[in-house]
């Protein structure tokens, strides 16, 4: 699959996060899926969808915003795309905006999303959910 179908992917994905949907969102990923966020405090590493889907849900019960991508980087390798995005909404337990913005790097096989390693400001994330 060439970079432009990867990226068609990753959007049809991030509709899911504007639907508030984990369920949704998933559907573009391989079952064993594993989600590196680095930079949350403290650290995550999630493994197999079924884990990270209950981390999700639960996630959008809070964090409820939609993802906008500001700059895609194509590498040699056609199964990795690094991408820079930014997210809008809000805080649903504060009413606070949650605003925040991400470089993530994704890893593909057979046209789904197989690893994401996340970057993101977690000091905004925490000024969100604050009360």
């Amino acid at each position: 699959m060439t970079a432009r179908g990867h990226l068609a992917t990753i959007e049809r994905a991030f509709a899911g996060i504007a639907e508030f949907s984990a369920d949704k969102m998933l559907e573009h990923y391989t079952d064993d899926l594993v989600l590196e966020m680095p930079y949350a405090e403290p650290p995550v590493t999630l493994v197999g969808k079924p884990t990270i889907l209950r981390y999700l849900r639960g996630a959008f019960k809070v964090f409820q915003f939609s993802i906008d991508i500001t700059d895609v980087h194509e590498l040699d390798d056609p199964t990795t795309l690094i991408l820079e995005y930014t997210s809008k909404g809000t805080v649903t337990t504060t009413g606070k905006v949650y605003a925040n913005r991400y470089v993530g790097v994704y890893w593909f096989r057979d046209g789904r999303i197989c690893r994401v390693r996340e970057y993101f400001n977690p000091a905004l994330t925490a000024q969100a959910i604050a009360p």
